[in-house]
């Protein structure tokens, strides 16, 4: 049963799987976008954006943490360096993932996992944005022709007041 296992362990051992993140780790930062099966991006995707989020901080015990991590020391500069200028101002979600269809070969459904300012086919920052930001949590929008009421210590009285009666 796996009740409470809450990572994919993708079929290997802990030091096979954490071997195997670490290095497609490694491959993303350097190359910015690898191909590899929607299951290891899925994994790839919780191993990594905990390490930028970490570099975004900058100091020399995230330096030392992340390279705990990741024990390449291109790797780390490179995150350091021109990963976290472009991920500076976003608050999460630095990777992404493009499903491309199944492999040949076995069936595996694959997936094209990139990281997200480095695409400049998808990015909008070119100026081409509302200017607007949209929140899950925002109330409705008010009709034209709506004002709303504004509450008085006069109106709450007389509310107070008839359901007295």
């Amino acid at each position: 049963m796996r009740h409470g296992k809450k990572f994919n362990h993708l079929g290997r051992t802990s030091a096979h799987r954490k071997a195997l993140l670490r290095n497609q780790a490694i491959s993303l930062i350097m190359h910015k976008r690898i191909r590899t099966t929607v299951a290891k991006a899925k994994a790839l995707r919780r191993f990594i954006e905990p390490l930028i989020t970490k570099a975004k901080d900058g100091s020399m015990h995230s330096h030392r943490v992340v390279f705990s991590y990741l024990q390449n020391k291109e790797a780390v500069k490179e995150l350091f360096g021109p990963v976290v200028a472009k991920v500076g101002d976003r608050p999460g979600g630095y990777t992404r993932v493009i499903r491309m269809g199944f492999r040949k070969g076995d069936g595996a459904e694959m997936a094209l996992i990139e990281l997200v300012d480095f695409n400049e086919v998808y990015n909008l920052k070119d100026g081409k944005t509302t200017g607007r930001r949209r929140r899950r949590r925002r109330g409705g929008k008010k009709k034209a022709g709506e004002t709303p009421v504004a509450v008085t210590p006069e109106t709450t009285t007389q509310a107070s007041s008839e359901e007295e009666e």
